[in-house]
């Protein structure tokens, strides 16, 4: 095999580790492009995994990547949700739990929470798959510290962490109806879709509309959203130039709200017991432009 058709075989891993890492498709297409310009200019000549080799170049990368950005996005406007993409629906046979849920938004804005480091030992080893000693390799320390770093990282975000307990089929039901229900501007039906303690977070980094900090509770939502309607039509939006689609996002059924075509904005919403427990609302174009490309290329 050759070194391209080497790297072409790791790619999709390799842009799976970089997005989980970097909460950015864009940015990780661009980390998994620079691994190849590495890889093709020095190729070690004794390379017993190209793999593990090429994903220690991947998080490495990523690890730059995210300290320099830590400043940015302290100085971000508003709630800073990761780029959305669109997957597949459902789970592929031979792809773990854990591999499925770590895709999606809400589980992506938890790992937020962890230091770089820790960000990357809890993927290689929780979501990956990897040994201690070949995380340690990776990321020039000790499995000892590795350790360490994971239970860590896993202990900051196991209260938080999203129950996957729906199926695919409720859920795309649960969005349906909160998709009928926000067009129509019902608060009672908005009302009977959302949990009582539902969060709701909206990105539009500055470029547009959307709240500057998170709101809790379901008649708070419920508010906002049919704030939101309000605001559209007092600024001239006419109801049949909006559309709603649900389309499979971060591997969960998603809205995506087209104002007269053009994609607005990005609805993820997580499930919990039956009803609606977040709403993670991404509007920043830079967040969207991936996601167009992906929905242009599969048209």
């Amino acid at each position: 095999m050759s070194e391209i058709e080497l790297f072409q075989a790791n790619r999709p891993l390799l842009f799976g580790v970089a997005y989980r890492m970097l909460g950015s498709a864009s940015d990780a297409e661009d980390v998994v492009q620079d691994a190849w310009l590495r890889y093709a200019a020095a190729p070690p000549s004794d390379l017993r995994s190209p793999k593990a080799y090429l994903t220690t170049i991947v998080t490495r990368l990523c690890l730059d990547r995210l300290k320099s950005a830590r400043a940015a996005r302290e100085e971000y406007v508003g709630p800073w949700l990761p780029e959305p993409l669109v997957t597949d629906q459902g789970r592929q046979p031979d792809e773990s739990v854990a591999l499925a849920e770590s895709v999606t938004l809400a589980f992506m804005v938890l790992l937020e929470t962890l230091s770089p480091e820790e960000r990357a030992v809890f993927l290689l080893r929780e979501v990956f798959d990897h040994e201690y000693d070949e995380i340690a390799a990776m990321l020039d320390t000790t499995p000892a510290n590795c350790r360490q770093l994971f239970h860590r990282a896993r202990e900051r975000i196991a209260d938080r962490r999203p129950r996957f307990r729906d199926t695919v089929e409720a859920k795309r039901s649960l969005v349906g109806r909160f998709a009928r229900a926000l067009r129509d501007g019902d608060a009672e039906a908005l009302t009977s879709v959302l949990a009582e303690d539902v969060g709701f977070w909206s990105d539009g980094g500055g470029k547009v509309l959307a709240a500057r900090r998170p709101v809790f509770g379901r008649d708070n939502v419920v508010n906002v959203l049919i704030g939101i309607r309000r605001t559209a039509a007092a600024a001239g939006v006419q109801l049949d130039a909006v559309s709603l689609d649900i389309v499979d996002v971060n591997g969960e059924p998603a809205l995506l709200l087209r104002v007269a075509e053009r994609l607005d904005s990005v609805y993820a919403l997580t499930m919990a017991d039956d009803a609606i427990g977040a709403i993670h609302i991404v509007r920043n174009p830079d967040k969207l432009r991936f996601l167009e490309r992906q929905l242009i290329q599969g048209a």
